[in-house]
């Protein structure tokens, strides 16, 4: 990497952080408000980043000098809004930003020193595994099964080629699956001239995750320690800390959806702005660009906005009326504006008080105001109407983000969602009740899976039997996935498939109580945390209801994982705080505990054992996960460059290498490529690249697009391929050798 594409590295991350000091959000009584300028500020770098590419591909300007000036543009505008934000608010010179600084790590000392020996053991915990994630995000090349098919692939023939446009293969995901998150790999791979840093994109995500989840459960009246549960539930969750040193792209999607959740939030207890609604937009489309799956959280997400929206219309109006009335000398009677904005604000049950942070300024009813006044025809119309555009608002932000690749994708297959193949494979066939509750079984117990086989094995079968009982096949392929057979073993911790039973389970309690009895849980938002729990576990319906059961389908399930996190971090605090309160009375008393003491104590005492074994399985993860690990066999720390990529296919690693030096020392440079949907390609782009890095010319010999053919075989001066013999034979021209090693085989021109 040369010093140029050094400092470019740097350029998203000074981004980042002018963004998060130039939107800070300036009222004092916001919840959180650090957390929530980072998310904004990464929301504004990813949208950025988004329509960058997608700008320059259009001009076909996908190189490193046009992102080069692209970002050094962007770095220098998000540098003078932050000296503007400081402007306006503090001293602009060096030694005011020091002061700054020296007072951030006085606020974290002094919360280290007031923690207790909990929430320091929690947050050492969450911030051990995130520094060990990021070693073995800088240490592994990438070497995701995924990644080698389509994801890698894809950024190199944009870099190739200098545009989006869309080219033949054999391989359809490389052109119809959302490429939101490679639109971020070929940033750094333009910066760098390889795929070193491709790791820490999702890495990065992961952190993100982290904070718009602690932020949740703020938002949700969850103190430091209901924050930090938060974090160590996820954070210790093996499918994230195993994506987070990956080249997948669903910790990414996860992400985004956070940050649609946290900002949907905010939308409970003031009317969102220019500002917020320009947010969400850009969320939404980074989520719909990343993975559409994704969107079935946001669309819930977005309803419960809006449902707060309207609601807080309706609470304006009733004051407006009230304030008038009073200007006309009529007295007024009922409450004040605060008691409206408590519970029930959302329009949804509640089970108590639901500011989430002290009313803010424009929920303060003036004194003398009530809220028994009519409320005025024109003023109930203005909320909804306000309420309409900025929902409008937003759709139009997330078609801007989106709206590009599924443009192309409509003009290509004639459907903005592609060709059959793709919509037919993945979404649910059928519909109706019973196959949807098998379909949710299914999903239910790969994700919950353990090592326990015979627990396995037991509920799998009455899974089945239960499905035949009600006259659903368990294997039928409107409900189930290509080839796939239901049950396979998940327990293992593979970043493709490894179940959460441990946050599951957690996250299950904790949307049941919060539906139940959300006061009991957060006091003092019960109604923003029903309404929250509602949406999670609509969310969780809509995916069973519309993805088909797949051995890869805990990975789809991230989002929902993420979003449900803070429902088992406010669930665990509420344990532990009736538990202090059982213990503290009952020393008061006689020092005796009561029956519901010692089924409390209990409670507490199998929480913490969960706790302990999701700290355990992190921490085993990191150690052994497949395929990155600290130990044994394949460590980040004692396997070859070479080899690491391999790892899940290790016996293709010398085919792969023997074929490209073949093909390299015939002196070719226009390759042909033979391979199926599922066989990689990725390592050709390595493997047959100049001295100089220059990437080779790569031509496919088949392709699944209509209107695109592929490259005549005799157009090329080498062949190279992988997976059938019969199939590259096939397209071989008469006279050329082939020569045919196990998966890999290569065929050259005769000598002339």
């Amino acid at each position: 990497m040369s010093a140029a594409g050094s400092l470019l590295v740097a350029a998203p991350l000074v981004a980042v952080l002018s963004l998060a000091v130039a939107l800070r959000p300036a009222r004092p009584d916001t919840v959180a408000p650090l957390r929530l300028a980072v998310v904004r500020a990464a929301v504004v770098t990813g949208a950025f980043a988004v329509l960058t590419v997608e700008l320059l591909g259009a001009l076909r300007l996908l190189t490193l000098p046009a992102f080069a000036v692209a970002w050094l543009v962007f770095v220098a505008a998000t540098v003078t809004a932050a000296g503007w934000r400081r402007r306006r608010t503090a001293a602009p010179t060096w030694s005011g930003a020091a002061r700054d600084l020296a007072a951030v790590r006085a606020r974290l000392a002094d919360r280290w020193r007031t923690a207790g020996r909990g929430e320091r053991l929690l947050a050492g915990t969450v911030g051990g595994l995130v520094l060990v994630e990021l070693l073995i995000a800088l240490l592994a090349e990438p070497n995701n099964f995924d990644s080698q098919t389509y994801h890698l692939p894809k950024v190199e023939h944009w870099v190739a080629q200098g545009s989006l446009e869309f080219w033949p293969t054999a391989i359809h995901r490389q052109v119809t699956i959302p490429p939101g998150a490679e639109y971020l790999l070929l940033h750094l791979r333009l910066f760098t001239g390889g795929d070193a840093l491709h790791n820490l994109v999702q890495w990065a995500a992961g952190v993100g995750c982290l904070l718009a989840v602690a932020r949740i459960a703020a938002q949700l009246g969850g103190g430091r320690r209901a924050q930090l549960l938060t974090a160590f539930v996820l954070g210790t969750t093996p499918m994230v800390v195993l994506q987070a040193t990956s080249t997948q792209t669903d910790l990414v999607c996860a992400a985004w959806v956070a940050c649609v959740a946290t900002l949907a939030l905010d939308g409970l207890r003031r009317r969102a702005g220019v500002g917020t609604l320009l947010l969400l937009g850009a969320a939404t489309g980074l989520t719909a660009v990343t993975k559409t799956s994704g969107l079935i959280g946001v669309g819930p997400l977005l309803l419960l906005w809006g449902i707060g929206q309207l609601r807080l219309a309706y609470l304006d109006g009733i004051v407006r009326g009230a304030d008038r009335d009073r200007r006309a000398g009529a007295r007024v009677d009922g409450p004040a504006r605060p008691a409206l904005v408590g519970a029930g604000r959302v329009g949804l049950p509640t089970g108590g008080a639901d500011p989430v942070a002290p009313p803010a300024a424009d929920d303060v009813a003036r004194p003398g105001a009530g809220g028994g006044a009519p409320e005025p025809p024109g003023s109930r119309a203005g909320g909804v109407a306000r309420t309409v555009a900025g929902s409008v608002l937003v759709v139009l932000v997330a078609l801007l983000v989106v709206g590009p690749f599924l443009a192309r994708v409509q003009a290509e297959f004639g459907h903005p969602l592609g060709p059959p193949r793709l919509r037919e494979s993945i979404p649910m066939e059928r519909h109706d009740p019973p196959s949807v509750l098998v379909n949710a079984l299914r999903i239910g117990h790969t994700a919950l899976d353990t090592p326990l086989a015979p627990v396995r094995a037991g509920t799998a079968e009455a899974i089945m039997a239960g499905a035949r009982a009600i006259g659903v096949d368990p294997q039928d392929r409107a409900i189930t996935f290509g080839r796939e057979t239901f049950p396979v073993p998940s327990w293992y911790p593979d970043e493709d498939r490894v179940a959460f039973p441990l946050a599951g389970t957690l996250a299950l309690i904790g949307a049941a109580l919060a539906l139940a009895r959300p006061a009991r849980v957060s006091p003092t938002a019960a109604g923003a945390l029903r309404g929250y729990a509602i949406v999670v576990v609509t969310a969780v319906a809509l995916h069973t209801a519309m993805i088909k059961w797949q051995p890869w389908g805990n990975r789809l399930l991230l989002y929902a994982l993420v979003l449900a996190a803070p429902l088992a971090g406010l669930w665990l605090d509420s344990l532990f705080r009736r538990r202090l309160a059982s213990e503290s009375e009952s020393e008061s008393a006689s020092g005796s505990s009561s029956a519901p003491g010692r089924r409390r104590s209990v409670a507490v005492g199998l929480a913490v054992a969960m706790l302990a074994g999701s700290a355990l399985a992190g921490v085993l993860a990191l150690s052994y996960g497949f395929p990155r690990r600290l130990v044994g066999a394949g460590s980040v720390f004692t396997t070859s460059e070479w080899d690491t990529r391999f790892l899940r296919r290790p016996q293709w690693a010398d085919e792969f290498r023997a074929a490209a030096d073949a093909v390299r020392a015939s002196g070719a440079r226009r390759v042909g490529l033979v391979q199926q949907n599922d066989n990689w390609e990725y390592p050709w782009w390595l493997l047959l690249r100049d001295a100089d890095g220059r990437p080779p010319e790569l031509v496919a010999l088949q392709s699944v697009l209509p209107d695109r053919p592929p490259a005549d075989p005799a157009s090329t001066d080498a062949i190279v391929c992988t997976g059938t013999r019969k199939v590259c034979a096939d397209l071989v021209p008469a006279g050329w050798t082939l020569t045919w090693r196990g998966y890999v085989g290569y065929a050259l021109p005769p000598l002339t």
